[in-house]
């Protein structure tokens, strides 16, 4: 549904060139949600410039639902980004109209009768859970009930693809997941194929499939949310299964280990002390269920002048990823 390839944008400040994005690819298949992460001056927002050519490329091409854009005269440009909903980290809502105008704005652009435009837009406003609203002016709403009047207001011209900004980054931890949840419930229903672009490791957790790390302009790690936290050794994977500063007691070997699937439920560490008549101490952990499964992220360590090696192999052939704290998984 999206694919990007090989996106180049270089910007000229004076006599020098600024590379903002550097060779990115992706594809985003239908009816599913993937996830851009990365710190402030990553590309993210150039990025969605570049998807939509609100910002023209400087090299590569960009397709959305079989249309490219990056070669699209202006008349096939402005359909295909009619098939793209906009959803920012402010809603940029008019002032001066009310919910009800603002979701109907889009359609009176295209000059869709006015009480069909109307009807479309209360409709919008019951799918994102505003009915009683249609009246109220953006100043009478709450952060989150602005947010949903701009999801529904890039739903209005039926997109298949929706784009997110950094779509809940000025919202409460109660009214994000609300909106999250609200974003995931309509791609399912449907059948959207959305790509958020976000700071917020959270975001990626709740709703996202695949996730992709941007880095200087580039995408350094990507693939399924479940494929990419069960490798110990990627960024991505600690960022999403972080563990707490803890310091070592003792001199002890330290291990790193992580449980996905099945083993995050199975008794392997509990079996290892046995096996070996060890005791094994565990310094930090996290749990978290991503995309459905289980991950269970540890810090231990084993008593002062044990072996490790036997341990790791153990581990290893339960199915548990391990490294020496501080190294490369294995």
């Amino acid at each position: 549904m999206i694919t990007v390839t090989d996106l180049r944008k270089v910007y000229r400040q004076g006599d020098r060139e600024v590379v903002a994005l550097d060779g990115v690819s992706l594809q985003v298949p239908k009816g599913s949600i993937h996830g851009i992460v990365g710190h402030s001056g990553a590309g993210k927002s150039t990025l969605v410039r570049c998807l939509t050519l609100l910002d023209a490329p400087t090299s590569g091409s960009v397709s959305i639902n079989g249309a490219e854009l990056s070669s699209a005269h202006d008349a096939d440009l402005r359909a295909a980004r009619r098939r793209i909903g906009m959803i920012f980290q402010h809603a940029n809502l008019m002032d001066s109209r009310t919910a009800l105008a603002n979701v109907a704005h889009p359609l009176e652009i295209v000059r869709s009768p006015k009480r069909q435009a109307r009807a479309k837009a209360a409709e919008l406003l019951k799918l994102v859970g505003l009915e009683g609203f249609e009246n109220a002016y953006p100043a009478q709403l709450s952060g989150g009930q602005k947010q949903r009047v701009g999801i529904a207001r890039a739903l209005a011209s039926d997109p298949d693809v929706l784009l997110c900004d950094e779509p809940t980054s000025a919202l409460d931890p109660k009214t994000t997941d609300e909106i999250l949840v609200l974003i995931k419930d309509l791609t399912r229903r449907l059948q959207l194929t959305v790509l958020v672009i976000t700071h917020e490791m959270h975001v990626i957790k709740r709703i996202c499939d695949s996730v992709s790390l941007l880095e200087g302009g580039k995408i350094v790690e990507h693939g399924p949310l479940r494929t990419v936290a069960a490798d110990l050794g990627s960024k991505l994977s600690r960022t999403l299964l972080p563990l707490p500063a803890a310091e070592p007691l003792g001199s002890g070997v330290v291990l790193e280990v992580l449980f996905s699937g099945d083993t995050a439920s199975a008794p392997v560490l509990s079996a290892a002390a046995r096996k070996f008549d060890l005791d094994l101490n565990v310094l930090a952990g996290s749990v978290e269920s991503l995309d459905n499964a289980q991950f269970g992220h540890l810090r231990i360590q084993l008593p002062e002048g044990a072996d490790a090696g036997p341990v790791v192999g153990y581990l290893r052939d339960q199915g548990v990823s391990v490294s020496f704290a501080g190294s490369e998984a294995a």
